[in-house]
């Protein structure tokens, strides 16, 4: 079978779409498991052909982290979109226009300050907008304490101003600092239970509060439990990276991008092989230095893909790559890794190295390639 790889200009984004098959069907036949919900999260892709893989596997609408996203989904022909991050005033006349289109875009929000500038939008506008409250489930990062009065402060002010209130959403951030399984399933219990116990709340106050969402790839695959939730937002699931590897939810071959480079030089004093996968093709993600193994920008690999023990991308500049090896004191850098060469780069993190490209080379089971575009913008 001809090479498709070596003809590829360098960096580029790589797919392996066999790998990206399985995970998503993996993610999807958990969920269909527990009977809820799979909405996926496309920040992670950011990429319709990974979409339309996603919904045909069984998801039921998109999770976006911008309303450019949101737009280009919708012109592909998604309509149940969940826009999930605290909505800024000024962007919802963006979101209604979507709504307007016949779009079944909501929101979240989480304070009255939020709450009370979607409710003067919106009455001003005549419309109702679906919102959902954010539920902070780990302290992670955004939204409202479950056991907090704000939580029915902002229930009530949604409610009295005429807004359509979804439900409560989360996303257990925290659990990408974990690498045990007990600690995953504790903490994905933790989400569940909490997210839950805010709706029970909204509801006791006589509020409607259908929804419960909650989300992130570490607590979908370690729950016990998804009883009270009705869907689950996961993202990154659907190509994996080393984070995910040192967090403990999957294997080496579950890793489905990967950075094509270009071996261009040697410091052979040094040890050093010298590539042209600088941190504008890897980002400047190091999420493993924090976790029990430090990838540096990357894990190295054959062009094939067959990983390299002890070969990692030790340090980048603009563009520019250090490899660094463990080979033995008298190897011949300049014959094992010839200037010229291809070598493949395993990201830390596949959402921030997948947005240093303008599109992926998709790599089918029969050794082709395709292009596959990526979605800009905010």
């Amino acid at each position: 079978m001809p090479n498709v790889l070596s003809g590829l200009e360098t960096p580029a984004a790589v797919i392996d779409v066999a790998r990206m098959q399985r995970n998503i069907q993996r993610m999807q036949q958990r969920m269909e498991g527990f009977g809820v919900r799979l909405r996926p999260h496309v920040k992670t892709s950011k990429c319709l052909q990974v979409i339309d893989a996603q919904i045909s596997a069984g998801a039921s609408g998109v999770t976006v982290s911008t309303l450019k996203e949101a737009e280009h989904c919708f012109a592909a022909g998604i309509t149940d979109i969940l826009y999930a991050v605290a909505m800024a005033p000024g962007k919802l006349p963006q979101a209604l226009a979507l709504k307007r289109m016949g779009c079944k875009l909501s929101i979240i929000t989480d304070s009255i300050a939020g709450a009370r500038a979607i409710v003067a939008f919106a009455g001003g506008q005549g419309e109702v907008l679906d919102v959902w409250i954010e539920v902070d489930s780990d302290g992670h990062r955004s939204g409202i304490k479950y056991d907090d009065n704000l939580l029915l402060d902002v229930a009530q002010t949604l409610h009295d101003g005429g807004m359509q209130l979804v439900g409560v959403m989360t996303h257990a951030g925290s659990s990408y600092e974990l690498n045990d399984a007990e600690a995953l399933q504790r903490l994905a219990e933790q989400e569940r239970y909490q997210c839950i116990s805010a709706a029970e709340r909204i509801r006791a106050a006589g509020l409607t509060c259908p929804e419960v969402s909650i989300g992130s790839t570490p607590t979908a695959l370690s729950a016990a439990d998804l009883e009270g939730v009705t869907e689950v937002r996961a993202g990154v699931y659907v190509f994996f990276d080393l984070v995910m590897h040192n967090v403990g939810v999957c294997q080496t071959d579950e890793l489905a991008l990967s950075v094509l480079t270009t071996v261009i030089g040697h410091q052979l004093e040094k040890g050093w092989v010298i590539t042209d996968s600088g941190w504008m093709a890897m980002s400047r993600d190091r999420g493993t230095q924090r976790q029990q193994q430090d990838f540096a920008y990357g894990q190295v690999c054959h062009e094939d893909g067959q990983w390299i023990d002890g070969a990692l991308l030790r340090s980048a500049n603009q563009e520019h790559g250090i490899v660094t090896l463990q080979t033995p004191a008298d190897s011949d850098l300049t014959v094992l890794f010839p200037i010229g060469s291809h070598l493949r780069i395993l990201p830390n993190h596949a959402c921030a190295t997948g947005a240093q490209f303008p599109h992926y080379h998709a790599l089918d089971a029969n050794g082709e390639t395709h292009i596959w575009s990526r979605l800009h913008g905010w």
